[in-house]
């Protein structure tokens, strides 16, 4: 069919309008895409030319300042101290041996250093910097500055490392940090890249490993330009990570110094808590070490000497070893008793020495006996015929539920390593873990904490401070966390009979302050400041020994205390390992310890009896001595 003229002029038209639209398009799809070419190859040239010619960025990261530890009253316990370091680059030095037989004529270089920086040296790219020496001083970084052109290769670096201060002082309660081990990395399915910084320093024991998270920060990082070897050719920008939660603790450094002096040559172990918050003011492990040692790397020298050492300085002993708890667990029976209506205050017990179960005879400390004695009369003597008999009426199910509830049997929360929740025995345990059943032996042993019972120093301080105050008290260690306080546990009422808790406290009372109670030696005669106390023998061999025994065969000296008797404040438990007997040896320590607590510092001489202040004012002298050429020689380290 033949078009009219006008269709035709009609359908011209249509097909120019389209065709400039779809020109309009393409014109414009033209101009953005020459304007994003204009913007990649000129506005951002520099950046992409970084990347051009097998350059690349590269993100490192920066390490961050690690938190720090301070005591109650801001004394610092861990610290972070600037180092110098010097480190030596294998393809810029050239013969590498030449360039540290210079570096060595110039600075002293320790030999076990330097073979672990030749061996890393084999294992790493040349490009990589190996550190060949570390906390070198200022006049050694400026020898090696000086004589910077006939070192190739060498250059010095600062950074941080952790210190602390005090030394021996917090060493099993901070622990120590050390670099990254296979170990470290092994406890994480994927390890955070912080980890992989050579030398980068972790916590290993103590406080500093059971909050390592919040002490170790942040890292920062910075942007690099590397070649394709990884050579870093230089940096674009740096951001700074955020350092580690600052902690401060309960302890304090003055306290815990004379504690720590006050058990020197022991092997021995003491706490002192706070009753009004669970507040842990000292606890001490003697002998201690030093843990700047494990900062670096200690030396298999020193590792052994302290690993060696009958002594075991290395434990803490405070919280993870545990020790039958000998007599200053029959509270832990008495009121056991009194709570089940099985014993009265006036109740009497006749101890001839022995006390036979079947065909077994178990035998009073004194061999002659104590005659009759009742509630208060048996702490106060410590008569283990006493108990023995109360062991039978009252059962191992109710001692074991009240050592439970006064503390005992169980891993308080604090951060320190291994702590330990000791052992309550009761039937189901010896069913389970020893597949035999419970016997009335074995109850007649537990009654006076031997046998199966085990407990820790710290539990014993916890057991004392909850009969002093019939509350739930907990210990506490971290007393903030970058400022901000942590919440202290317990402190609800047991929901004990208070005149059970008040005969068990005259009975404690008697044993310090009564002329034949059991550490009346160890009294303290300044009013409002008595203290009331339970001394305690644990075996450790099947007899009674004496200090003519070899001293791994004595028995373990215990006791625990709280003060003052009218309002407790504190309350204090000491174990010496094979010291023989409680009453000896282990309560005077706890009651000058006691003392030191209370008055804040040394206590004046008529705190004491008369009989003792010429030794005790000798004692003091020494020790301020010691306190002061501590402070000389950490000052001449500063």
């Amino acid at each position: 069919m033949r078009r009219s003229p006008r269709e035709t002029i009609d359908s011209a038209r249509r097909i120019t309008r389209r065709g400039l639209i779809l020109g309009g398009l393409q014109m414009g799809f033209a101009a953005t895409l020459g304007a994003r070419m204009h913007h990649l190859q000129v506005d951002q040239a520099d950046e992409f030319r970084l990347l051009a010619e097998e350059n690349r960025i590269n993100i490192r990261l920066i390490p961050p300042a690690r938190g720090r530890i301070f005591d109650r009253n801001g004394r610092v316990i861990a610290d972070n101290e600037p180092t110098y370091r010097i480190t030596l680059t294998r393809e810029d030095a050239g013969d590498v041996t030449t360039v540290i037989g210079r570096l060595g004529q110039l600075v002293e270089l320790d030999e076990n250093d330097l073979n672990r920086a030749l061996t890393e040296m084999e294992r790493t790219p040349p490009f990589i910097p190996v550190t060949i020496a570390e906390r070198v001083s200022w006049e050694d970084i400026s020898r090696v500055a000086v004589n910077a052109p006939a070192l190739p290769g060498v250059t010095t670096e600062v950074g941080l490392s952790r210190t602390y201060p005090q030394r021996d002082l917090f060493a099993h309660v901070a622990g120590y940090v050390g670099p990254v081990s296979e170990r470290d990395l092994s406890r994480y399915e994927d390890p955070p890249p912080l980890l992989r910084i050579p030398r980068f320093q972790v916590g290993k024991v103590g406080l500093e490993a059971k909050h390592e998270e919040l002490l170790r920060g942040t890292a920062g990082a910075k942007r690099v330009e590397v070649n394709a070897v990884g050579r870093v050719m230089r940096e674009l920008d740096r951001r700074e990570g955020t350092s580690g939660s600052d902690i401060q603790l309960t302890v304090d450094t003055e306290l815990q110094e004379y504690v720590q002096a006050r058990l020197a040559g022991e092997s021995a172990s003491a706490v002192v808590l706070g009753l009004e918050r669970g507040d842990l003011l000292a606890i001490a492990s003697a002998p201690s070490y030093d843990p700047n040692l494990f900062v670096r790397g200690i030396s298999h020298t020193d590792f052994n000497a302290l690993n060696q050492n009958d002594h075991r300085p290395l434990a803490s002993k405070t919280v993870q070893d545990a020790y039958p708890p000998g007599s200053t667990f029959k509270m832990v029976t008495a009121l056991a008793a009194l709570e089940a209506g099985l014993l009265s205050p006036e109740d009497t017990t006749y101890c001839s020495g022995s006390y036979e179960v079947g065909s077994r005879s178990f035998r009073c400390w004194k061999r002659s006996g104590h005659g009759h004695v009742n509630l208060v009369g048996s702490l106060q003597h410590s008569c283990d015929v006493f108990y023995y008999d109360l062991s039978l009426k009252v059962g191992i199910e109710r001692i074991a539920a009240m050592a439970r509830r006064l503390g005992l049997g169980q891993a308080h929360p604090i951060p320190m390593s291994a702590v330990t929740s000791g052992l309550v025995p009761d039937k189901e345990w010896k069913r389970r873990e020893r597949g035999a059943e419970w016997v009335i032996g074995d109850s007649v042993n537990a009654a006076i904490g031997q046998g199966f019972v085990l407990t820790s120093p710290l539990q014993l301080a916890v057991m004392a401070g909850r009969v002093a105050t019939g509350r739930s008290v907990s210990p506490r260690l971290v007393r903030s966390i970058d400022g901000i306080e942590t919440p202290h546990l317990g402190g609800d009422d047991l929901g004990l009979n208070p005149n059970h808790l008040m005969q068990v406290r005259k009975g404690m009372y008697a044993v310090s302050n009564d002329r034949r109670g059991t550490a009346y030696s160890s009294r303290i005669i300044a009013e409002g400041m008595r203290l009331a106390g339970k001394t305690g023998t644990a075996q450790v061999v099947s007899r009674i020994t004496s200090e003519a025994d070899p001293w791994e065969d004595r028995d373990h000296a215990l006791f625990v205390n709280f003060a003052p008797y009218d309002n407790p404040t504190i309350a204090v438990a000491v174990v010496v390992e094979h010291g023989v007997g409680g009453s000896r040896t282990a309560a005077p320590i706890a009651r000058d310890i006691t003392l030191q607590a209370l008055y804040n510092g040394d206590p004046p001489l008529g705190a004491y009896p008369a009989k003792d202040r010429k030794h005790i004012e000798a004692q003091q002298e020494r020790l301020a001595r010691e306190r002061r050429a501590r402070v000389e020689q950490m000052a001449s380290r500063a």
